[in-house]
């Protein structure tokens, strides 16, 4: 079993570059800091919500991004709610110039 294992042993102190040398503070210096994700143009909104624990289940069920299709499906619901709302606005628009 042990093996397989990789050794661990200490890496000679010779074949570690000086990181302190000036050559390498040159590039320290040049090299563009990035740190964590990029901003998002529309970042989200951590949140707490309850559901039935069934639709947890569910989306779960389906695999890794299940957070990500759960606010899909609520962005479909709000797209069919905006949707219904308009044709409702424009059927009493219709309603009143007739």
């Amino acid at each position: 079993m042990t093996a397989n294992k990789r050794s661990t042993a200490p890496v000679s102190d010779d074949e570690a570059p000086d990181l302190s040398a000036p050559e390498w503070r040159e590039k320290f210096k040049a090299a563009k800091v990035r740190r964590g994700r990029r901003p998002s143009a529309a970042p989200k909104i951590s949140t707490t919500i309850r559901l039935d624990p069934d639709i947890v289940a569910a989306f779960r069920d389906a695999g890794p991004g299940w957070q990500s299709r759960i606010n899909a499906a609520l962005q479909e619901w709000l797209k069919r709610k905006k949707r219904s709302a308009n044709a409702q606005a424009k059927g009493k628009a219709r309603s009143r110039a007739a």
